[in-house]
């Protein structure tokens, strides 16, 4: 780190998030292709652990006022302050009209929060990179307005499919104020950010795996007759992870198989889903381990038979992406089920890198039977996933791609 003050700042929902390895992975390895960053989170960490990758990261981290109402004094100057700089009009302009068509606070606190970044960014701060698109990149979007500088994207999968259509392409128009150029993770959502974009590029950059990070894959002995066949699956416990199916899954299981279920992640669904699996007969043999550090995740697929994800369109067109850990279980050698929604298929040819399944209870369940009946179909898979993992999503192929994007925004002229 040098002693100058960064040029970047980097935007992002909360810091650090269990939930979102992904952005911690590209940070650390940007700063150590050598950019030079400081994080601007919205919110205050709420997890009470941390990834060993978190503490790798050398960058500073400033805290915007996490609701307006908490740091009144810190909110009113800023708000003064941004009255005085010549992009003021415009981003008032645009955040009123934003606010007419989505009237409610959270629209509020995006801009009091840019006009608090647009005051304490350091003078000497040339652009901005924000990760999602719905309202970290708002406020990113009305900063780089008042301080007349250029910002870009990553995008993902909630924000991609849950935003309104106008704040897309508004976000996507040059002519608007939009991005310098957006990324994201999938094929899947680059060809809908390229169908809405009215300028502003749209590059697909997939995370992929730092492997280096992570041990060899385990030597998977045959499982003995009276073991239980371990299932293990990380997600937060919403709707589009799709668990509740898998809960109701395990319960069609043949009676004469013998297995064990461990979940990890945290999620507002908890108590329904272990009362779910409760009702159903099938609670002790379920493991509920909440949320894990990565070293606690990798030993749980280490030691388990079969990784298993139903994710689906969740009611309010929320959805995966392309989930890290499926290629984290794929550096394990870890058979996988999943289902064919958004990215996936990307990663993942059914029957060749694992199975792809409908998310109905009876189908997950016919295939779970079916990697216990069939103990050398899981691990031929596991070959195949690990060397598509090896092959085409390596993590340094993305950094170097983003670095390339990004540090072109590092040498404008001086801004207000």
């Amino acid at each position: 780190m040098t002693a100058q003050a960064p040029r970047l700042a980097v935007v992002v929902k909360g810091w650090p998030r269990l939930s979102e390895t992904f952005i911690a992975q590209e940070l650390v390895a940007l700063e150590r292709a050598g950019l030079d960053f400081a994080i601007w989170s919205l919110r205050h960490p709420t997890d009470k652990k941390t990834h060993p990758l978190h503490d790798q990261l050398g960058a500073q981290v400033h805290y915007l006022p996490e609701y307006l109402h908490d740091e009144p004094v810190r909110v009113l100057r800023s708000i003064a302050a941004a009255m005085t700089r010549r992009g003021f009009w415009t981003a008032a302009r645009h955040f009123l009209r934003d606010l007419m068509r989505d009237r409610n606070r959270n629209r509020i606190r995006r801009f009091g929060q840019a006009c608090v970044m647009a005051r304490e960014l350091p003078p000497d701060t040339q652009a901005l990179y924000v990760h999602f698109l719905h309202t970290p990149a708002s406020v990113a979007r009305y900063t780089a307005m008042l301080r007349s500088m250029p910002w870009s994207f990553s995008a993902h999968a909630k924000d991609i499919w849950t935003s309104p259509e106008w704040e897309l392409r508004e976000k996507l128009d040059p002519a608007q104020v939009g991005a310098a150029f957006g990324a994201t993770c999938t094929a899947f959502g680059a060809d809908h950010l390229k169908g809405l974009s009215a300028g502003t590029p749209v590059e697909l950059i997939y995370h992929g795996l730092d492997l280096n990070r992570f041990p060899a894959p385990p030597e998977r002995p045959m499982r003995a007759a009276d073991d239980p066949f371990a299932m293990v699956s990380v997600g937060r416990l919403v709707e589009k992870k799709g668990f509740d199916n898998l809960v109701a899954a395990l319960a069609l299981l043949p009676p004469d198989i013998n297995w064990h279920w461990t979940h990890i992640g945290g999620g507002a669904l908890g108590d329904t889903l272990k009362q779910q699996a409760v009702d159903l007969g099938i609670g002790d043999r379920i493991t509920w381990r909440g949320a894990c550090d990565q070293p606690e995740v990798i030993a749980a697929m280490r030691a388990a038979d079969l990784f298993v994800l139903p994710s689906r369109i969740a009611q309010d067109g929320d959805r995966d992406g392309l989930p890290n850990v499926l290629m984290e279980a794929a550096s394990q050698k870890l058979p996988i089920l999943s289902t064919p929604v958004s990215a996936i298929p990307e990663f993942i040819d059914t029957g060749i890198h694992g199975v792809l399944s409908a998310d109905d209870p009876a189908t997950l369940a016919r295939h779970m039977a079916d990697f216990v009946l069939t103990p050398a179909k899981g691990p031929d898979m596991a070959d195949a996933a690990l060397a598509r993992l090896r092959d085409g999503f390596q993590m340094q192929p993305g950094i170097n791609q983003l670095n390339g994007l990004l540090k072109p925004l590092l040498h404008k002229g001086p801004n207000g």
